[in-house]
């Protein structure tokens, strides 16, 4: 079989008109509608309109032009088998389908869009093409992203056809293409209120995503795993960064959820900054007027975790900071960039990953963020909070903290949102001293940050990411040296707590 007729409707008109010229070269003919058929012939590409195809006019402002029985039996026909319905119909094959669809998703996330403009923007035609051809793979070809052209150009070229094996992945592509638009269409409508306003959690919530690729296995060696990201997933996050390592392994489960708490960390801080981090815990985080002295502070404020750590840096990687941090196995950097010099010294790290994300996200930026649980899902804002709490908060003790402890203070309570609760962090300047996480007792957090940074803790400052329950937490930290505290307060003993910070 070949190609003889393409179908060809769509919204994204990137590389259309050279994609169709290419199909009407090699003999195919072409039928279209509406904006795509005006667009072809403006570019004198041979075309035939539906409505000439079908014999009936598009109506209702367009509507209504490809839902008709020429169209979809064209697409539907199973060859012999449905030769004679074809022609009581006065209809042929069609053997290509390209169609992408009406910008819903465009519309929805437009603030000045109204709801009927939005409603407007919803496909009915458009899916049931897709999804036509999608069903009838066997024969029909379809294609709905405009960056597999290059595929089909070339198949075409050299059998006349598509293989089965093409045909069969495009069409599981087309199938998640209109899942990922009707999921888009039931979260909005059922986030609308009475009043027209949009509640922030829809009752329905469909999260399409596409396999990146398989890991080596998952958190641990006896488990399977592999990583999918969204499939409108924001420039900066990890599904869009660039791999620019030398080879060697793949990133694997535990890797990518390191790298994207070290990633979410340093977006924290505007001036450079490093951070360490080891098993989704910063171990070591620096702010400083260089990269490369960021990157120095970070790693030795925590040396011995630093070894196979994950490294997040927020400005694009010089040569020198590279030649430092190849001092130290590392699985993985991740920055917005690296300049030439650097790759060249990092990449004689045989299995160090290196990822640039290109754009970056601020410290601030919206997302919704999921954890599994058995049956279900809990979702929540991303905590898009920290910069300035700190400044803005209430001293509950008699003494204020100096200009110099209020800088330390703001600093570790950015860092401590991305420890795991029980969080303490004991900072000196810009720097982490001391880091207790993930303690099923608060004051046990306290003595192994302390512990961890033995002399340097005389003269830091202590973040809490919740209220002591107890003054014995301020009590440990004192005995250690801590100067001040920040702390959200709200233990029925607060009262307590800050007496024994007044007395300490």
């Amino acid at each position: 079989m070949s190609i003889r007729t393409a179908l060809v409707s769509v919204s994204d008109k990137s590389g259309l008109v050279p994609f169709a010229r290419a199909l009407s070269a090699r003999g195919v003919r072409i039928l279209s509608s509406g904006g795509t058929a005006k667009s072809l012939a403006a570019e004198g590409v041979p075309v035939e309109t539906v409505e000439s195809y079908t014999g009936s006019p598009e109506v209702m402002d367009g509507r209504v032009k490809t839902l008709h029985p020429r169209v979809h039996g064209g697409i539907l026909s199973r060859g012999e088998r449905d030769l004679g319905d074809l022609e009581r119909l006065g209809a042929r094959e069609i053997d290509l389908v390209v169609v992408n669809l009406y910008p819903f998703q465009r519309a929805m996330a437009d603030p000045k869009s109204t709801h009927e403009h939005i409603v407007e923007n919803i496909d009915i035609g458009g899916p049931s093409m897709v999804r036509s051809a999608a069903k009838n793979h066997a024969r029909v070809t379809i294609v709905c992203d405009p960056a597999d052209y290059a595929r089909v150009l070339e198949e075409i070229g050299r059998h006349g056809d598509t293989t089965p094996v093409t045909r069969s992945e495009l069409a599981a592509k087309a199938f998640a293409h209109t899942a990922a638009y009707d999921a888009a269409i039931s979260g909005y409508l059922s986030s609308r209120e009475t009043d027209g306003s949009r509640e922030r959690f829809p009752r329905y919530l469909t999260l399409p995503f596409e396999r990146a690729y398989g890991l080596r296995y998952g958190e641990n060696p006896h488990q399977a795993g592999a990583f999918y990201v969204e499939r409108d997933a924001e420039a900066g996050t990890i599904a869009r960064a660039e791999s620019l390592g030398a080879g060697g392994k793949e990133l694997s489960f535990n890797n990518l959820v390191d790298v994207d708490a070290a990633l979410d960390a340093v977006r924290e801080f505007d001036r450079p900054a490093a951070v360490v981090v080891k098993h989704t815990n910063p171990c070591g985080v620096a702010v400083a007027g260089s990269l490369v002295d960021a990157y120095r502070s970070a790693r030795e404020a925590d040396p011995l975790s630093a070894f196979g750590g994950i490294v997040a840096l927020n400005r694009e990687v010089d040569e020198a900071t590279a030649r430092v941090l190849a001092e130290t196995f590392l699985e993985c950097v991740v920055a917005p960039s690296f300049v030439p010099g650097a790759l060249e010294v990092l990449r004689a790290k045989k299995n160090l990953r290196l990822l640039a994300t290109g754009a970056w996200l601020g410290a601030e930026h919206a997302a919704l963020t999921y954890k599994r649980v058995g049956g279900g899902l809990v979702v929540q804002d991303r905590d898009a909070t920290a910069a300035g709490e700190v400044t803005r908060g209430k001293v509950a003790t008699k003494r204020a903290p100096t200009a110099e402890e209020m800088r330390s203070l703001e600093f570790a309570w950015r860092v401590c949102k991305h420890v795991k609760s029980n969080a303490i962090v004991l900072a000196r300047g810009e720097v982490t001293v001391g880091v207790g996480a993930g303690q099923m007792s608060r004051v046990v957090s306290v003595q192994i940050a302390c512990e961890k940074a033995g002399d340097k803790a005389r003269g830091s400052v202590l973040a809490s990411d919740a209220f002591f329950p107890f003054p014995d937490g301020v009590e440990a930290a004192a005995k250690a040296g801590v100067t001040a505290v920040a702390q959200p307060g709200g233990s029925v003993k607060d009262d307590d707590v800050i007496a024994a910070a007044d007395r300490l």
